[in-house]
């Protein structure tokens, strides 16, 4: 069995990338985003982290989160927004992929993968990098032309708190197509 090791650091800032079981491309419908909204603020009331970027996908989504000082556990968070999620869910008429005979072995839904991806951030620059991929995402996916088109992203927030210069994304545009060109 494979050991996954992350580094947790406490108090840390953490990019996570989440992925829908076999890349289902539902995350972006108004009765999933009310699930996640509802499960994402509900660990947060008891789990507390805070959101510093959130790009949502119609199949994953991105995001960078600030765990509290003398907190490092951020796998029960993901843990419990993916079960509340998919139990809500589903139990308010969502559709689940089908499963293979190892994910109903060990009961799991087909809602979300297994797993997800984490990268601790090292420093400001390696901050400012992945905010921007998480903004930069649906137009590397060809889902809009212009970062400023799409709804599902934090994006907005940091235009209208005056974080990025609304030119910020048309003036590097070509720089992160070129950059982002190979993932």
């Amino acid at each position: 069995m494979t050991d996954y090791r992350r580094l947790k650091i406490e108090g840390g800032h953490y990019f996570f990338t989440v992925v829908s079981q076999n890349r289902r491309t539902f995350l972006c419908e108004p009765h999933a985003r009310v699930c996640l909204k509802d499960a994402w603020t509900a660990v947060r009331q008891g789990r507390p982290f805070d959101v510093i970027a959130v790009c949502l996908l119609p199949d994953h989504l991105h995001c960078i989160w600030k765990l509290p000082d003398g907190d490092d556990d951020f796998s029960t968070r993901w843990a419990l927004i993916k079960k509340r999620f998919t139990r809500e869910y589903l139990r308010t008429g969502g559709i689940e992929a089908a499963q293979s005979s190892s994910r109903i072995n060990k009961r799991e839904r087909g809602i979300w993968q297994r797993r997800f991806w984490e990268h601790r951030i090292r420093d400001g620059c390696d901050l400012q990098r992945h905010i921007d991929y998480i903004h930069f995402n649906p137009v590397k996916h060809g889902l809009v032309e212009k970062v400023e088109d799409w709804p599902y992203s934090s994006y907005h927030k940091y235009i209208e708190s005056g974080r990025y210069a609304i030119e910020y994304f048309t003036e590097l545009q070509k720089e992160y197509e070129d950059m982002f060109a190979g993932e």
